[in-house]
């Protein structure tokens, strides 16, 4: 384990493509913080209704079977990040448990976006929910264009933003990254019939004119965040319609999304339903979720 004044990033293993994609983008991060890459795999081990010497030649086997996972990861982080810190750590247990004690100490945690073994179906269902919900830093999903195919290492850093509490640590966490990949931030926020406090907009409101309201909000709550990272390049694209759809449009040109777990207004519910799994799913790069009260990195 990590002393306590190493700073940790944590990547869920499974000897999948997917994973070994994740573990080699975790690692940039690592060696961008200055951090020790923890590479994490859990396994659970069936029971096979005997008892004795054949249960613990099961246990051993499964065990020797994430250790190779592991260690592959390892091997295919270390050819492209030769001076990452790693640690290894296998685990019998469920994903969603072992991840979130190994992440109590990380920075960020990165997943594969399928795979197999330990981490098959991490984003289907209650899984993905438990982790965003209840990981006390950045849950980020290392996504390509098609399933197997790397992150994309060019193009802008996007964030979702609605105004609320929870979008601004994510746009912290935006800018942070963008800043740290000498890319640019873009500010995405969508509006439509309903505004921010739940009510419909009277009738007759002209959309140029909520369109340069909710600009104005935007750049209210840009203002702080321009002036902690002035030489960040921040473009606003303020448009009427449905938040994860605009996201995947322009996600398609972009290294990273970033939202917040919960919010109002455009981004209420990311984490439910359909709305969240779309962009999980579809997305043609990473997309890291940050849940409210993060500290800066």
């Amino acid at each position: 384990m990590s002393r306590r004044d190493d700073r940790v990033v944590l990547a869920g293993v499974d000897g999948s493509a997917s994973a070994l994609h994740a573990a080699v983008w975790a690692a940039e991060v690592a060696v961008r913080r200055g951090a020790v890459l923890r590479l994490v795999q859990a396994y659970v081990v069936p029971s096979p209704g005997v008892s004795g010497m054949a249960v613990t030649a099961v246990r051993e086997g499964f065990r020797s079977l994430a250790e190779s996972g592991v260690a592959e990861a390892e091997g295919a982080v270390l050819a492209k990040w030769p001076s990452v810190r790693i640690e290894r750590a296998v685990v019998e247990g469920g994903r969603v448990g072992v991840l979130l004690r190994e992440c109590a100490d990380a920075e960020v945690v990165v997943l594969g976006s399928r795979g197999l073994g330990g981490f098959t179906g991490l984003l289907i269902g209650s899984t993905a929910v438990s982790l965003a919900a209840h990981a006390p830093c950045p849950v980020v999903v290392v996504r390509g264009r098609r399933p197997d195919d790397p992150p994309p290492v060019a193009g802008p850093v996007l964030v979702g933003l609605d105004g609320s509490p929870d979008s601004n640590d994510a746009l912290g966490y935006a800018c942070e990254e963008a800043a740290a990949r000498g890319t640019a931030l873009v500010a995405v926020h969508t509006w439509n019939e309903i505004t921010p406090e739940g009510k419909l907009r009277a009738a007759g409101t002209r959309p140029e004119d909520v369109a340069a309201t909710e600009r104005r909000r935007v750049d209210e709550q840009l203002a702080p965040w321009r002036e902690k990272f002035p030489d960040l390049p921040i473009d606003v694209v303020v448009v009427r319609g449905r938040p994860v759809r605009t996201l995947l449009e322009l996600g398609a040109d972009a290294q990273l999304v970033v939202v917040g777990s919960r919010g109002r207004g455009g981004f209420t519910g990311m984490l439910l339903g359909s709305t969240s799994q779309a962009l999980l799913v579809h997305s043609a790069c990473p997309v890291a979720v940050v849940r409210p009260g993060r500290q800066p990195s």
